[in-house]
């Protein structure tokens, strides 16, 4: 009985001393500064000039098959021509079976090409993405030693059941826009488009 006398008290005075304590909270839209950032642009350009890259070269083996595949049509179209002779047809049907042979090696190659490349793109993706979240991290860090916050919070983040984190904070403690001017002070200069 003692035991639990004390232990309930001191969970009072912890929940005092809590109460009295000043707590600072800072919010900070995630979604908002890694948009902003301009290394995300960066990176979605570079990212973006490598998907063409890997569609130019995916339609270029698609190009080629389909040419395989008219040839291997064209021949068909021969053998079954009736003016033809009997060693011409065997020999049609062999150059047929060759390029039967071709386009499916081909086909095999290309739908290998195409999940190689989309893996390699999604891995891109992913160390790009890591990158940028960890120079948007040490900003943050640097900014809640700076200025000793007790807890930051992400107004972007869902719970499991897609609903806001945070479902209100006051404008005031949401300093998003102080880490994008931060992270985007060494960006380089744009040259202004002509018009």
């Amino acid at each position: 009985m003692r035991k639990a006398t004390l232990l309930l008290a001191a969970i009072a005075l912890t929940t005092v001393s809590a109460a009295n304590a000043q707590v600072k909270l800072g919010i900070v839209d995630m979604n908002k500064v890694f948009t902003e950032y301009y290394k995300t642009k960066d990176a979605e350009a570079k990212l973006n000039e490598s998907r063409t890259q890997a569609k130019k070269e995916f339609d270029e083996r698609m190009e080629r098959l389909k040419k395989s595949m008219d040839e291997i049509t064209k021949l068909n179209g021969d053998i079954d021509k009736p003016e033809i002779s009997k060693d011409k047809k065997v020999d049609l049907e062999k150059q047929r079976d060759e390029r039967v042979n071709e386009a499916r090696s081909l086909d095999q190659q290309t739908a290998e090409f195409r999940q190689t490349r989309e893996r390699q793109l999604q891995d891109q993706f992913m160390r790009m993405r890591k990158d940028i979240i960890d120079d948007i991290m040490k900003v943050v860090d640097e900014k809640v030693k700076s200025e000793g916050y007790d807890l930051v919070m992400d107004r972007s983040g869902v719970s499991m059941g897609q609903v806001p984190v945070v479902l209100y904070s006051r404008p005031d403690l949401d300093f998003s826009t102080v880490l994008i001017a931060s992270l985007n002070k060494n960006a380089p200069k744009t040259k202004p488009v002509a018009p």
